[in-house]
């Protein structure tokens, strides 16, 4: 993915990694549209960020990202980038299947089915750009269960393998398939992420983000240093030390 010159369309966007992601693309010289459920942080945003561009949008509702995907090309013809970022996170308790299971088609929902939704709208039209890309967005999770949210490790699962397997149709395409794998990053992802000391400072991880997409223009994964303790555990063979360490447990068993 070229780091200049592209005009990109980032679905769930209001906040965390997705703002902070926007706003350094638009610093290198992109056109930037953000897109979100809530009308006044999309006026904030447009406010205090001039040349930004929004459009309200659920990516939980499938007609909501037909309506957001007329409209963002009606706008924007150029558009040869998407990135779809909205994710939700949700501790489950699977010894009570009352406690946990609107919660995780919720999960589903927005983590798998919005993704899938949304490259299905754009799909067609980025096949015609000369040099387009579809930003995935898995997790370090993918790779390593955190015990606690089962259903958002299976959605960024899915989310690797279905990145892996569009990459192989869309090779007689012009259109690139790049999966960023966040570690764990302070932003309001789950109750208290903000402020835990445990995960990636947000600001770090962006410029690791940006500087690895300028540098690596041919990468088909983006992974900063932090989250390849999660996503290689199999691959070095301590797959199982690693599960037990990212789970706060003993990996000797003790």
């Amino acid at each position: 993915m070229n780091i200049t010159g592209n005009t990109i369309f980032i679905p769930g966007s209001t906040s965390g990694i997705g703002l902070a992601l926007a706003l350094e693309l638009q610093a290198k010289g992109n056109t930037v549209i953000v897109g979100g459920r809530r009308t006044e942080l999309l006026g904030k945003i447009a406010a205090e960020h001039p040349g930004i561009d929004t459009v309200q949008i659920d990516t939980a509702d499938s007609a909501s990202i037909e309506a957001a995907a007329k409209q963002v090309l009606a706008k924007h013809p150029d558009l040869n980038v998407l990135v779809p970022m909205a994710g939700i996170m949700r501790v489950e308790d699977w010894h009570r299947p009352e406690s946990f299971l609107e919660s995780a088609e919720a999960v589903v929902t927005t983590n798998l089915l919005g993704p899938i939704r949304l490259i299905a709208a754009f799909v067609e039209h980025l096949r015609t750009r000369p040099d387009a890309t579809i930003v995935t967005v898995s997790s370090g999770l993918a790779f390593t269960p955190l015990k606690v949210t089962p259903s958002y490790n299976a959605s960024k699962a899915a989310i690797h393998m279905l990145s892996e397997s569009l990459r192989l149709q869309l090779a007689d395409t012009a259109v690139k398939v790049v999966e960023l794998e966040p570690p764990a990053v302070r932003t309001a992802l789950m109750p208290g992420h903000e402020d835990n000391d445990a995960a990636m400072p947000l600001d770090e991880f962006v410029a690791e983000v940006m500087t690895l997409l300028e540098t690596q223009p041919d990468a088909k994964e983006i992974q900063v240093e932090r989250v390849k303790f999660l996503r290689y555990g199999e691959a070095r063979g301590d797959y199982d030390q690693v599960v037990a360490t990212l789970n706060g447990a003993d990996p000797h068993g003790k």
